[in-house]
């Protein structure tokens, strides 16, 4: 006995039921807000079933950063520098101390100079760096944070120099107007060069770093004042009240962004609570707030010896908070990108 033949459905009847299928999931969708199925993948499609377990074709869905350990110093001296020309700039304009305008100015021209040469070095290869410079675009924080290093380094290295000339050879009208460029130049891009890394960091996909976008640029401005404090005092200037108020303050900021990250329970903070990057993330946070700013009380009810070694120590602590602080996110962010292969936090 012969087969009978088989009966293809129509084309009408195909889209009827693909109609009907779409229908349902739509439905689907509106009441439960996800939709079950997995989808299909046709026999022999160029295309694999991408995954966060298997990534597209064994490459991660989220890349690992690729920075060396040029970028963590390069977030720290920019962020000081910058908070360091900002700080010259006012003391310049409201008629304070010459050698506490002078040594703010020296800060931030070496950081202009250091930074440059961290980011090449990442980079690899100088053109690498000028080749960011071919355009300008403010959608893109990194252009914008390139430009911005470029405006700040020429402004702090002409006041720099313009002040040295002019303290050793004496005022001239040429100097003069250099050293004030360079002064606006260096007080209108310090500030933001001290935060945009936040807002470089903050712009990615990678979680640690994206639900924190908010809060980065104030912390990292923050942690900048708090170092360039601390350079300044070590640099002698301990009997400052501004930069003990500005230090107290950065201290107590610091406090309390620890205690935010700590009480607060996301599964994408992890890596700033556990693991290797949770413990470097803690030694930066107690270095950068409590510490300094139990320090810096301290040297208001001390005598005078005391209070200039309690300043002096909270300097420190602040400088090397600040720094760790930075490497403290970089490698957050590492082990964030990671998360998708192994558990939370380790790393």
């Amino acid at each position: 006995m012969s087969e009978m033949p088989k009966i293809r459905p129509s084309a009408a009847e195909v889209d009827s039921d693909r109609e009907l299928k779409l229908i349902e999931i739509r439905r689907e969708a509106e009441q439960r807000g996800a939709v079950a199925g997995k989808g299909v993948r046709p026999a022999g499609a160029p295309f694999p079933m991408a995954s966060p377990e298997t990534g597209y074709y064994g490459i991660p869905l989220l890349k690992e950063p690729a920075w060396t350990w040029e970028i963590p110093l390069y977030f720290f001296v920019g962020g000081a520098a910058g908070a360091a020309a900002v700080m010259g700039a006012i003391a310049d304009y409201t008629g304070a101390d010459r050698k506490l305008v002078r040594d703010a100015r020296w800060i931030a021209a070496a950081g202009a100079v250091i930074s440059p040469a961290l980011l090449v070095s990442d980079l690899g290869r100088p053109a690498r760096f000028l080749s960011m410079m071919r355009v300008f675009k403010p959608q893109s924080p990194m252009s914008v944070g390139v430009w911005t290093l470029l405006g700040f380094s020429g402004g702090a290295a002409a006041a720099a120099f313009a002040g040295f000339m002019r303290e050793r050879y004496g005022p001239s009208l040429p100097l003069r107007v250099i050293e004030n460029a360079g002064q606006a130049a260096s007080l209108l891009f310090g500030l933001p060069f001290s935060n945009y890394t936040g807002v470089l960091i903050g712009a990615t996909a990678i979680p640690v770093w994206n639900q924190n976008a908010g809060e980065l640029p104030i912390h990292f401005a923050a942690s900048g004042v708090s170092a360039a404090v601390g350079m300044l005092e070590l640099l002698g200037h301990r009997k400052s009240r501004a930069l003990q108020l500005l230090g107290l303050g950065a201290a107590i900021f610091e406090s309390w962004e620890g205690w935010r990250i700590e009480s607060r329970q996301q599964p994408g903070l992890d890596p700033l609570k556990r693991g290797t990057s949770g413990w470097i993330t803690r030694a930066g946070g107690v270095l950068s707030g409590p510490v300094p700013a139990i320090l810096r009380l301290a040297s208001l009810v001390g005598g005078r010896k005391n209070q200039d070694d309690f300043r002096r120590w909270a300097a420190i602590s602040s400088i090397a908070g600040s720094l760790i602080t930075r490497i403290a996110w970089v490698h957050a962010g590492h082990v964030s990108a990671r998360d998708w292969r192994q558990p939370l936090g380790i790393g």
